[in-house]
């Protein structure tokens, strides 16, 4: 990740957003890596009043946030298994000065059937089409697509995968396809009530560093916007289990949401960019207000590792304590659980996903 402040910004806005997404009783998948990224390129056509705006949620706008956007997608695109790629459809004119500052985002003339094979591509087929529709009054889409495919270091054994029971959020049990293994012990700990299980990722000898993927077992009745955020707290904040044998119990699981974050935006403190107020000037001569924010995610957990995508397009129309640490320790995700997934550095939360009610079974179907 290019910097600690940038580390930060997507930090901050994944709690933030994980908030406004966390329901009673909701599952959901969501990329805020993918989010910050989508908003900061836009954002580097911002001024004025919206600039001012976005940097207080980003971090960065205006001239500094196309650098940042470039260097962080550089930085997390040198990750085993991950692709990071932006794509910009427009019926506008935009400025040169902008497409220069942003060389790694392709620019091209309005299509939405190119748009849905991009898509298709970026996201290795996992995510079908574009999450928005292009009407004759978007003016501009920017897409933002992060792919992942990793295996795990010590696969689950498909011949130890039982039905077993899992309780969902409404307090319903289901029988579902559950994998049991074996963790090193210092692969598990906690931070403040919640279990934290690092799921090691295989990588090559001598190449890019590995995805950190994070699974989190709150106390039971706590909800996501309590859990997820202790899968990157910092070391400090972890307390050792000190167990000599641990066994996990980890139920096979695809998440998929389509998520209209606009309706998030004013929440986590962008308004101005989403009125005819907004000022893109930088962008382009033509008027522009982001008119939708929208981004498509999908995550699935196999015996043999973990696949994820996430689109977000954004089209612009005119105008309590631990106990004492036990040494055996069984650890069973058969209730609401999250995932995580980080960047090598474990600072970015690339993915982040709650599995509330009955997980649905890659392989089933």
């Amino acid at each position: 990740m290019a910097g600690q402040n940038g580390a930060g910004a997507v930090r901050r806005l994944g709690e933030r957003w994980i908030g406004e997404l966390a329901g009673p009783g909701g599952d959901f998948v969501c990329s805020p890596a993918g989010l910050w990224l989508a908003l900061t390129a836009l954002a580097a056509g911002a001024r004025g009043e919206t600039a001012e705006e976005l940097r207080a949620v980003l971090g960065v706008a205006g001239d500094d946030a196309a650098g940042a956007a470039t260097a962080t997608a550089r930085a997390l695109a040198a990750t085993e298994g991950l692709a990071v790629a932006t794509r910009v459809w427009t019926r506008t004119k935009v400025h040169r000065r902008l497409r220069k500052a942003l060389p790694d985002i392709g620019f091209g003339p309005m299509d939405p059937d190119k748009a849905d094979a991009w898509v298709r591509e970026a996201t290795g087929g996992l995510i079908e089409r574009l999450p928005v529709t292009v009407d004759a009054q978007t003016m501009l889409v920017l897409v933002n697509a992060l792919a992942l495919r990793t295996d795990w270091a010590i696969p689950f054994a498909r011949e130890a995968t039982r039905d077993r029971p899992f309780t969902d959020a409404a307090g319903v049990t289901h029988q579902v396809p559950t994998m049991s293994g074996k963790p090193l012990p210092l692969d598990v700990w906690m931070t403040g009530g919640a279990f934290v299980l690092n799921l090691r990722c295989s990588g090559r000898r001598g190449g890019p560093p590995p995805v950190k993927a994070r699974l989190v077992l709150g106390r039971p009745g706590e909800g996501a916007a309590e859990v997820l955020p202790a899968a990157w707290a910092p070391k400090e904040a972890r307390t050792d289990l000190n167990a000599h044998i641990v066994t996990i119990a980890v139920p096979r699981f695809t998440l998929r949401t389509h998520i209209r974050a606009a309706d998030h935006l004013p929440a986590l403190g962008i308004r101005l960019a989403t009125t005819p107020a907004a000022d893109f000037s930088g962008l382009s001569a033509t008027p522009l207000m982001l008119s939708e924010a929208v981004q498509e995610a999908v995550l699935q957990v196999t015996e043999e590792g973990l696949s994820a995508a996430a689109a977000t397009a954004q089209p612009a129309s005119e105008g309590a304590e631990p106990g004492p640490p036990p040494r055996r320790l069984h650890l069973a995700f058969d209730r609401p659980f999250g995932i995580v997934v980080l960047d090598p550095g474990e600072e970015v939360p690339l993915f982040a996903g709650w599995q509330a009610g009955a997980p649905s079974d890659p392989e089933a179907g």
